[in-house]
Formats: C-alpha cells, structure tokens, sequence
C-alpha cells in the first residue's frame, strides 16, 4: 500500500470513497497506520502495527480476487 507522503501530518481520505462515505488513513509515528470514519469522527480511530495492516490487505486482497 501506497501512503501519500503528506499523510504522516493529514488524514487522507481513501481513492475508494464516494458520497461523502469516506475511511481515512494517517501514518502515525511507532505504528503503521490510524484509520477513521469521516462521518463519525467521535467514534475513535483504528491503530494498526505494520504486521497486522499488512495481513488484513493481503486478506481483503485474497477476498475480492474470488
């Protein structure tokens, strides 16, 4: 996965999102990446370690090639 390089200070809102549905991502320093809900912001974030992002991809990758 590609992480645009300003994404370390912004959240980025996925290239998939559509009608105001978004998941946004953050790199965060000492973890692999933070992921939210932009409808609900209060609702709290995701924190994924590199090892278990990288697992769910390959997951929801396997998933959708059926």
């Amino acid at each position: 996965m590609l992480i645009r390089h300003d994404a370390l200070t912004e959240w980025t809102k996925s290239s998939y999102s559509a009608n105001g549905n978004c998941v946004e991502v953050k790199a965060a320093e000492g973890r692999a990446l933070l992921v939210r809900d932009s409808k609900s912001l209060s609702s709290g974030v995701l924190d994924f370690t590199a090892e278990t992002w990288t697992t769910f991809l390959q997951d929801v990758s396997r998933t959708t090639q059926r």
